[in-house]
């Protein structure tokens, strides 16, 4: 019950769908039962009319035996050596399987690769004795939740479902369509699992095209985010990217390596998608050499200056820190001997390697003490005038202040 799962269950129960949240984790299930939500685009208010419309969450797996419908939205990471880590869907799967019944409809909506919900979810369910797509139905559904959009929400995006079967995509369109407005359907599952992932690597590349072109820009003396917005004027065959000290996410770092695993597979690399992980990876390298270029221009080494990070979320203006770039760039400004300090109106504790780092509640006075504020993410909150008068020099990684003597863009 999570990024994913939460939203699916407030839109489900207000289409007046009994829905019960199943969750391993004690403390999430006691939250939500209280009425107290830990999803940034969920608020207590909406988990109060959740509760009240008859949801639940709870530990007991005897709840899916109960259920006509069952999605599965569990986390899919990489492992240590960057490669698929399926553990949660397995385990969940297996959950399910010991409480499966004729007739239920499994839903996989955790994002991961070609085949998965065909190779590895199907052959766990069966376990159970039912057969896919006679006694019970099967479909893959990629989750498109961005936390933080206001504008586009699980209601309105449009929802890709593909069935085992015919009937299996069907018996998920019904499902699908009483609480979201658009479904798309598509042949099978394997569409489905690499729609999701070409969205993402889309992303991914063009993202990394723009970093790569903001270090060789910097270079050349050119204004690469002046570039990016005259080119952004032409109506038709370009998408604005923009360059920033790396990606964030569970999307972006994550899903391009599974489709990676894949072609890998076949016994060739995946060129493209492995050299904008290159590219994105090196960023908050590049971040921290340029914080050490603008202190040298300053007579100021990084050990012993104080270095202050604005913004440890990977996106403006929600909570979530998953795979966020602030911890390798705070990693290496460590390491350099750097006495580090973080602002953040989303985040209120926050530590690297174990390490906790200190967090300034005044904005105005921890831009003062700072020998150089590094802004990392645009939130809504900050006053980027003030940080451009008050900073005694500023690495601004998002293009959103303007440049002068002491302010940089990356």
């Amino acid at each position: 019950m999570g990024y994913v799962g939460m939203p699916l269950a407030k839109e489900a129960t207000a289409a007046g769908l009994t829905v019960a949240g199943l969750d391993v984790d004690p403390a999430k299930v006691d939250a939500l039962n209280a009425g107290r939500s830990y999803i940034d685009d969920l608020t207590d208010a909406d988990l109060d009319a959740m509760l009240g419309n008859g949801f639940t969450a709870t530990l007991d797996p005897s709840v899916l035996a109960e259920s006509s419908t069952i999605v599965i939205c569990v986390p899919t990471p990489l492992d240590e050596d960057h490669r698929p880590d399926l553990s949660a869907v397995e385990g969940a799967t297996a959950t399910v399987a010991a409480q499966l019944r004729p007739g239920t409809l499994v839903v996989l909506e955790s994002t991961t690769w070609p085949g998965t919900t065909d190779e590895v979810a199907r052959p766990i369910l069966e376990k159970s004795g039912l057969v896919a797509g006679t006694d019970f139905h099967l479909a893959f559904s990629p989750e498109r939740i961005d936390p933080g959009n206001t504008k586009y929400g699980l209601r309105n995006t449009p929802k890709v479902v593909g069935g085992f079967t015919p009937a299996c995509r069907e018996r998920a369109e019904t499902f699908y369509s009483q609480f979201i407005e658009r479904v798309v359907p598509v042949s099978g599952t394997r569409e489905a699992e690499m729609a999701k992932l070409l969205e993402n690597t889309y992303r991914h590349v063009n993202i990394a095209l723009v970093n790569e072109m903001a270090i060789f820009c910097d270079e050349l003396g050119v204004n690469l985010w002046e570039a990016i917005e005259a080119a952004a004027t032409k109506p038709f065959g370009f998408q604005k990217f923009l360059p920033g000290p790396g990606v964030g996410g569970h999307c972006i770092p994550v899903d391009p390596s599974y489709l990676s695993y894949t072609v890998r597979k076949l016994g060739y690399p995946f060129r493209f998608v492995e050299l904008a992980q290159e590219i994105n990876e090196r960023m908050p390298s590049y971040v921290v050499a340029r914080v050490q270029r603008l202190l040298n221009r300053h007579r100021k080494p990084v050990n012993g200056s104080k270095v202050l990070l604005l913004g440890v979320t990977y996106k403006p203006d929600i909570a979530d820190e998953r795979e966020t770039p602030a911890i390798p760039v705070a990693e290496a400004l460590l390491e350099l001997g750097a006495e580090l300090t973080f602002c953040d109106p989303h985040v209120r504790q926050w530590s690297v390697e174990g390490r906790p780092i200190p967090r300034q509640e005044d904005l105005a006075e921890a831009i003062v003490a700072a020998d150089v504020t590094v802004l990392l993410q645009q939130h809504a909150a900050f006053d980027l005038d003030l940080i451009e008068r008050q900073g005694s020099l500023v690495l601004d990684t998002r293009g959103v202040l303007a440049t002068s003597e002491r302010v940089e863009r990356l």
